[in-house]
């Protein structure tokens, strides 16, 4: 198996933000942000494959504060776990309002991308060289990410197996809801 180290494949993308990419209420429309933050994780997952990566799940996207049309926005990406043929890529996003001299951190998030080679399976990645204690960090909290993950599906898919509608009402009493079934 080969390594790569996590510097190998950072990537920051910069983007000045223009009037279309506001919503209506005139801040910079999330959608936006996400499709940046996607062209971010693909860039840094296929430099470390070495191949075609796809986006296989957005685990959080934190909305810290605000983007201004105007403002420059960095995307910092980087490999923070590997695993045989995924990889977990932290997003950093900083808007930069050059007029007024100030950057703030805006966003965070973390995708899981699969490498696929020619016949669109799951091709395995180059393991990962921890070469700080804050890479170590991240790369352990990666294996805690995706074990957490793994707890979450199973706590779902139960709780979906696991609620009868008419037998939890009593659930609802204290909720925004009214219950009206239509016969």
């Amino acid at each position: 198996m080969s390594f790569k180290t996590v510097a190998a494949s950072k990537v920051t993308i910069t983007e000045l933000m223009i009037p279309s990419y506001a919503n209506f209420g005139g801040k910079i429309h999330g959608g936006i942000l996400l499709s940046l933050m996607d062209k971010a994780a693909f860039a840094c997952a296929s430099k470390h494959a070495g191949s075609y990566c796809v986006t296989v799940s957005v685990d959080t996207v934190d909305f810290l504060q605000p983007i201004e049309v105007g403002e420059l926005v960095s995307l910092h990406a980087s490999i923070h776990y590997v695993g045989r043929s995924s990889m977990l890529v932290g997003i950093q996003v900083v808007s930069e309002n050059v007029t007024e001299s100030s950057v703030r951190n805006t966003n965070t998030s973390f995708f899981t991308m699969v490498s696929k080679d020619k016949h669109d399976k799951p091709k395995e990645v180059p393991g990962l060289v921890l070469e700080s204690e804050e890479e170590v960090k991240r790369f352990i909290e990666g294996i805690e990410r995706k074990r957490m993950k793994d707890l979450y599906k199973k706590g779902i898919k139960a709780l979906r197996e696991k609620v009868v509608p008419m037998e939890n009402l009593d659930k609802l009493e204290a909720e925004r809801c009214h219950v009206n079934l239509k016969k």
